[in-house]
């Protein structure tokens, strides 16, 4: 039958074959991604924080690129989202910001993205219109369920409330909502002031400082096994784990991985699977897969 299509040149049908067989192949590498992530964490929702680097606006602006980037890829995935927390820049940007993403195997993923993101451009607030670099920070931690057992003892938290303030500091409204939780053994601070109602702040910020005790409990175990691995360590300044090039010419290159591509609009836009299935393929996990052990 194929034969016969090809003979008459029917291109409804051929197009029609085309975007099956990129289906299937879309599929195929679907599974084989799910297949690489064998993780108790990897199924799980995700928490994703991004910080700019220093550099003022510049690098503020660049972390709102990556936050809008990665609201993208939710989009094209069909995960939900939520601004758990953000912070505006003063003059254009994000000081900081932290999403919850929620479906299958979103922290799986998204685990891919952590470490420090660099940008080399022609920046837009430069009026010589010198190229620049800036850099961002992307931590993800997964969501700790309500049955994994972090315990938090209330006498070590402070809880401060404050006005939250929006863009060019116009007030979101005029009670303190805002909620800032501080771990006083750990020293860990966490803030949301997205919501107006103080008690949905409260509750958002307590889900994000369980997520991060967890984490630190994993790295602390993690660490008596081996001398060094810091997650952390990886997103030190210097230490990128991908560049993304506009100028002057146009290249996205993840360098743990050497995958490459010149197709920088279609990564800005959320399609970032290629190089999340590049990373997962060298992981411990993908060079089991790849090598038949169990």
């Amino acid at each position: 039958m194929l034969d016969m299509v090809i003979e008459e040149n029917d291109q409804g049908i051929l197009k029609e074959l085309d975007d099956e067989t990129k289906q299937i192949e879309n599929q195929a590498k679907e599974l084989e991604l799910k297949g690489l992530l064998s993780n108790l964490e990897d199924k799980k929702n995700a928490i994703l924080t991004i910080h700019p680097g220093a550099g003022g606006t510049e690098s503020h602006d660049w972390a709102q690129m990556l936050m809008r980037l990665y609201v993208r890829w939710c989009e094209r995935r069909g995960y939900k989202h939520e601004i758990m927390d953000m912070l505006y820049g003063e003059e254009a940007g994000i000081k900081s910001v932290t999403i919850e993403v929620t479906g299958f195997y979103a922290f799986g993923f998204l685990k891919a993205e952590s470490g420090v993101h660099r940008l080399v451009r022609i920046s837009p607030f430069d009026a010589g219109a010198r190229r620049h670099t800036s850099f961002a920070s992307v931590f993800v931690l997964p969501e700790i369920d309500d049955d994994i057992e972090i315990e938090i003892d209330p006498n070590d938290l402070r809880i401060d409330t404050f006005r939250a303030s929006g863009a060019g500091g116009q007030h979101v409204n005029r009670t303190d909502s805002a909620v800032r939780i501080t771990h006083i053994p750990t020293n860990i601070v966490v803030s949301c002031q997205n919501e107006r109602s103080q008690h949905k702040n409260k509750a958002n910020a307590m889900k994000i400082l369980k997520a991060r005790l967890y984490q630190k409990k994993l790295e602390e175990e993690k660490a008596k096994r081996q001398k060094l691995e810091d997650s952390k360590s990886e997103i030190a300044w210097g230490n990128q784990i991908r560049s993304y090039v506009f100028h002057p010419y146009n290249m996205v290159k993840d360098h743990r991985t050497d995958h490459e591509t010149s197709n920088v609009q279609r990564v800005m836009d959320g399609e970032i699977d290629d190089f999340i299935y590049a990373f997962l393929l060298k992981s411990p996990q993908g060079a089991q897969s790849i090598s038949g052990k169990s």
